[in-house]
């Protein structure tokens, strides 16, 4: 997948299909829109992706900035998908200024070559959000790309959306997460060195530190699966600062692993976040804590198990 970042100065020379949006988390919604413009490589187009870098809300401080997908995960799913050009647009107070008509005959139909557009009826542009579908359709004809309106995706009768999302990953229900992302919840990122204190106890973990800008669910204990090196690991994974055991309050997410006891540190690793255990706890003491992982490690092996 060829990838286009940090420059407004750039030009395709194939015709492409064009999805826009966000695209936090490439939710069932997401999938949907990607599909549409996969669809199109039969046509002989190439499948593009545009998105603003960093989101319309977060450079007007609308939003927190908390993120469903990092950056690096967001750009494999892409991949994987089957898209073969990323736009991650840069968006200043400059950029964001852009009149929307200019906005679609200068940056899709002209730098971008497009010939189909996928999109949602939510779609917004330009200068104050001000383009929409229907000023695609509207300059569709003269400019000759096609506008395909994708319809949202409703689960259980609600709308999917990433802000809905949101709320459910604050709430810890993963289990539905997952039905709406497509994918189990996930925290990316690289082995660290914890303070050891599993080892110790006989139960030695692997920790990483979550992006800053990663959106965690509540602190305390998960099954869970650890992708490493192309192979899934059943696990349990505690998010949270451990309390019992220090005070230096700082989130990290500490995965025991099932018959596996390699030191990984400094190796990227992928954390599947499948369902809410227990919240965290700080117990009397370590011996309270030992006896504490010893059931969870038991209740992780009943459900890896089953499943």
């Amino acid at each position: 997948m060829e990838m286009i970042q940090g420059t407004t100065d750039f030009q395709l020379y194939t015709e492409s299909a064009v999805a826009i949006g966000k695209f936090d988390g490439v939710h069932i919604g997401h999938r949907r829109l990607l599909e549409e413009i996969i669809e199109q490589k039969k046509n002989g187009m190439q499948a593009c992706v545009f998105t603003f870098d960093p989101a319309p809300a977060v450079l007007f401080g609308l939003s927190d900035g908390k993120e469903l997908t990092e950056k690096p995960v967001k750009r494999e799913i892409f991949a994987l998908m089957g898209v073969d050009v990323l736009i991650e647009f840069p968006l200043t107070l400059e950029t964001a200024a852009m009149a929307p008509e200019v906005f679609v005959s200068e940056i899709l139909a002209d730098r971008m070559q497009a010939g189909f557009i996928a999109a949602g009826a939510d779609i917004s542009f330009g200068a104050g959000g001000a383009g929409d579908m229907e000023l695609l359709r509207e300059m569709s004809g003269n400019l000759g790309f096609q506008v395909k309106l994708v319809e949202k995706v409703c689960a259980d009768g609600v709308e999917v959306s990433s802000s809905y999302i949101r709320r459910q990953v604050e709430q810890g229900n993963m289990e539905l997460v997952e039905r709406l992302l497509g994918a189990p919840y996930l925290v990316a990122g690289t082995v660290v060195h914890g303070n050891r204190v599993g080892r110790t106890l006989g139960f030695p973990t692997v920790n990483l530190l979550p992006a800053e800008n990663k959106l965690l669910p509540p602190n305390g204990v998960y099954y869970s699966k650890v992708y490493y090196r192309g192979r899934y690991y059943p696990s349990i994974s505690n998010v949270g600062c451990k309390p019992t055991v220090t005070k230096e309050g700082t989130v990290g997410v500490e995965s025991y692993l099932y018959d596996f006891d390699s030191d990984i540190y400094g190796q990227e690793i992928k954390v599947e976040l499948l369902s809410f255990l227990r919240p965290e706890q700080r117990f009397a003491d370590v011996e309270a804590l030992k006896k504490q992982l010893q059931e969870d490690i038991a209740a992780g092996e009943q459900y890896h198990r089953k499943q």
